[in-house]
């Protein structure tokens, strides 16, 4: 039986065989243009990222059903999201897409114009105190990469790399991971961070519960602003916020000043130390926790995703040792 003529894109194809009326082949266009739209959970998003106009998208997608004879994602007023086919070409297609990377990788000495490109997530403590070292280290080494990293909660990273929306997340440990696989990066202990004068500063520790009277200093938005508003919501309280600002630095100052009090990673807090202002540990065990990454299978990872989260352990200090954890296995404190 002769094979049907690419009709663009000439290159690399994914083929298998379909049922008795041919071939069925998805190119490397294909291939990279349904990742995007399921990482975005959109089709014209996943058009805006695959630089592609969103009629020539959803037609590529339309296309790939109808060869494949079913449906690849399911559609609502909400974007889309991959259906058991999808799911099962997206794994596909992170397999050929990260051999891709491979080879980039090992012939980049005699390749031109070929870049690699790494999707991640991250929550605000490592995205503030962890990555930006790793990022220097990595992308100085890398020219040829380029990350996207997006700010989330630690349970929409899990949610999100589960189903393939990113090769790999930044989390806190608490956070229920499922089937992915995890390994330990640093500590990210909360701490408050008070006024010297503070009737608390002198205190070994401090409840959650017993600072919600006080006014507090915080972040506008972010994973780290979200985890602290569900852990007063559990208490059937809300944070009273007298000012609310866009970094660390800023909020350690209006602290600082008397403002109000403020809660920050420990990393962060021990930045801004000073005779003027005070770290106090917040006793409640879901301020005890461990930044991880976490990915549905490490052996999977782009060599240059394995790369940088090689880098990233080794700024967190924390031996990256194979095989990395067993799902579902408890990081250790």
């Amino acid at each position: 039986m002769s094979r049907p003529a690419k009709s663009d894109n000439a290159g690399y194809a994914m083929e298998a065989f379909g049922d008795n009326e041919g071939w069925m082949r998805f190119d490397l266009t294909d291939l990279r243009l349904f990742i995007a739209v399921v990482e975005a959970g959109s089709i014209s998003q996943g058009a805006n990222a695959a630089h592609m106009a969103l009629a020539s998208a959803s037609a590529r997608i339309s296309g790939m059903e109808a060869v494949l004879g079913a449906s690849l994602l399911e559609r609502g007023r909400r974007g889309v999201v991959p259906t058991p086919a999808g799911r099962t070409l997206l794994a596909h297609a992170r397999i050929v897409t990260a051999q891709i990377e491979r080879m980039r990788g090992d012939l980049g000495a005699f390749a031109s114009g070929l870049k690699g490109h790494i999707r991640m997530l991250s929550n605000t403590a490592a995205l503030v105190e962890l990555l930006p070292a790793a990022m220097r280290v990595f992308l100085t080494a890398h020219p040829d990469v380029d990350v996207d990293i997006e700010e989330r909660t630690s349970a929409d990273i899990v949610a999100a790399v589960a189903e393939g929306r990113a090769e790999f997340g930044l989390i806190a440990d608490s956070a229920e991971t499922g089937e992915l696989e995890t390994v330990t990066v640093a500590e990210d202990r909360l701490v408050v961070l008070l006024p010297s004068q503070h009737p608390l500063a002198e205190n070994p520790s401090a409840r959650f519960v017993d600072l919600l009277d006080q006014p507090f200093v915080g972040l506008s938005a972010g994973a780290l602003h979200s985890h602290l508003a569900d852990q007063a919501a559990r208490l059937g309280r809300r944070i009273g916020y007298r000012v609310r600002l866009r970094s660390f630095e800023n909020v350690a100052r209006l602290v600082e000043a008397g403002i109000g009090i403020g809660i920050l990673p420990l990393a962060a807090a021990q930045r801004f130390h000073s005779d003027t202002l005070r770290i106090v540990p917040l006793a409640d065990q879901w301020a005890r926790r461990h930044l991880a990454v976490c990915a549905p299978d490490f052996t999977l990872l782009s060599r240059h995703a394995m790369a940088l989260v090689d880098e990233i352990v080794r700024q967190g200090q924390a031996p990256l040792e194979r095989p990395r954890t067993v799902p579902n296995t408890p990081l250790a404190t």
